[in-house]
């Protein structure tokens, strides 16, 4: 049972499952399913995630998932959030821009809170 006091930090995976942006879609679904998760982050100069949606979506416009990279469909520059944010406002930040994953950041990339994980935490 969660209280209004709940921090990011809380409920934030801290396992970072990352993937190049020069990998494939294929790659990118395979490693998300392996680590039976829906978002990757991608190293770059910036904070950059590609989620199972991406995927979906680039399959959906009947691109090829072997041929098309990470980094061609990946989202660039994501909100991030900090361990110490109360996570009722992680999670009014992820509807009002309609996300599903945030990285959290102090300093260093250090973990990401999904939709899921606060739902699991609210309910």
């Amino acid at each position: 049972m969660s209280n209004d006091q709940t921090l990011v930090s809380d409920v934030m995976s801290t396992a970072l499952v990352t993937i190049s942006p020069d990998a494939t879609l294929v790659e990118a679904a395979a490693r998300m399913r392996e680590h039976n998760i829906n978002a990757l982050l991608v190293p770059s100069t910036e904070i950059a995630i590609v989620t199972s949606t991406d995927v979906l979506d680039a399959v959906a416009r009947e691109l090829d998932p072997a041929e098309v990279s990470v980094g061609d469909v990946m989202t660039r520059s994501v909100e991030t959030v900090t361990p110490d944010l109360r996570l009722t406002e992680a999670a009014a930040m992820m509807e009002n821009f309609g996300f599903s994953h945030l990285p959290v950041v102090d300093d260093d990339l250090v973990g990401m809170v999904s939709s899921t994980d606060i739902t699991a935490q609210l309910s």
